[in-house]
């Protein structure tokens, strides 16, 4: 369920990253989208079963050097799971609040380019 959810939080970002014209730009809120979505993914990847996938069941880590490298990365997430489940909770909060500003006409996003 939550890959699902990252998925669609990164399939919103690269529409955020839609000019007015429908070319490439950049604002606050596209930055601030970008944050959230790389917390998510850091909070997904971090889990424990996602942990287990990559490098669970293997006896011997020297005949599969890929999945061994994948997972000392998962696992070094994996120490700080719930520093990134707050982090990406305050950044999820963070980003919600400043679409419901901007959908609200509260203020305008501010762009950096178009």
């Amino acid at each position: 369920m939550v890959l699902l959810i990252s998925v669609l939080n990164t399939y919103d970002l690269t529409q955020a990253f839609r000019g007015s014209n429908g070319s490439f730009g950049l604002g606050l809120g596209t930055l601030i989208m970008a944050v959230n979505v790389v917390m998510l993914w850091g909070y997904s990847l971090s889990c424990h079963s996602c942990r287990h996938i990559t490098g669970g069941r293997l006896k011997n880590f020297s005949r599969h050097p890929f999945r061994y490298r994948v997972w000392t990365r998962i696992s070094w997430l994996n120490a700080r799971h719930m520093q990134l489940a707050w982090i990406t909770l305050g950044t999820l909060m963070l980003a919600d609040l400043y679409i419901w500003l901007v959908a609200a006409n509260v203020f305008a996003d501010p762009r950096i380019f178009n």
